[in-house]
């Protein structure tokens, strides 16, 4: 299973509608809503400057959050929107939809390596070229992997490894119908270098 679900602070935004909203971000807050479930839609305020700092760290909008409300139940939800600004580019309302268990979602999942020693390639002085260190898998919400594993037993020196070549866990698919490159071992340097050097005219 997939490892600590982040946990996103928010509070109930009293009110609906405008001008709620843009009191809301005078007050240093992004108002957003959380809706599905089978629930009513609910209005929300988001610290500015805790949503900056996530939305910097990328893949928010392919990650699970657990949504902490003050005097509810925490809830599993991921972003399905961010409204920015046009002119300064920060974000001014954000769209969370609730999830369940059974709920098939969209996720990057680290991709790890392993028995590098036991890889032809690698102990002939060859370097794992890691092209996605992280997939977009279609997942089940209740069964989220925590990563997906290529082993490199037996790998060589110009081996490339595509996201069919990795054994994907039950019920989950790449989000990309293509079969795309996830790592390769490139050669050695100095092998690499004697390729390069044209070979002697033969002698008149």
């Amino acid at each position: 299973m997939a490892g600590e679900v982040i946990d996103l602070q928010a509070q109930v935004r009293a009110g609906t509608g405008k001008g709620a909203a843009r009191a809301a971000r005078r007050d240093g807050a992004v108002p957003g809503i959380v809706y599905g479930g089978g629930q009513e839609p609910l209005p929300i305020n988001l610290d500015f400057n805790a949503l900056m700092k996530r939305l910097k760290a990328g893949h928010f909008l392919s990650t699970m959050f657990n949504l902490k409300i003050e005097g509810q139940e925490d809830q599993r939800v991921v972003c399905r929107g961010v409204q920015r600004h046009v002119v300064k580019d920060l974000p001014t309302h954000v769209d969370f939809l609730r999830i369940s268990d059974t709920t098939r979602i969209n996720l990057r999942i680290d991709v790890v390596f392993e028995n590098h020693g036991a890889s032809q390639g690698l102990k002939r002085g060859g370097t794992l070229v890691v092209v996605r260190p992280q997939v977009e898998l279609e997942v089940t919400a209740g069964d989220i992997p925590d990563h997906i594993t290529v082993d490199l037993t037996g790998r060589d020196v110009g081996d490339v490894i595509h996201i069919q070549d990795i054994p994907l866990p039950a019920g989950a698919k790449p989000t990309i119908e293509r079969n795309f490159v996830v790592a390769n071992i490139s050669a050695p340097s100095g092998l690499r270098a004697a390729d390069n050097v044209d070979e002697p005219a033969p002698a008149s």
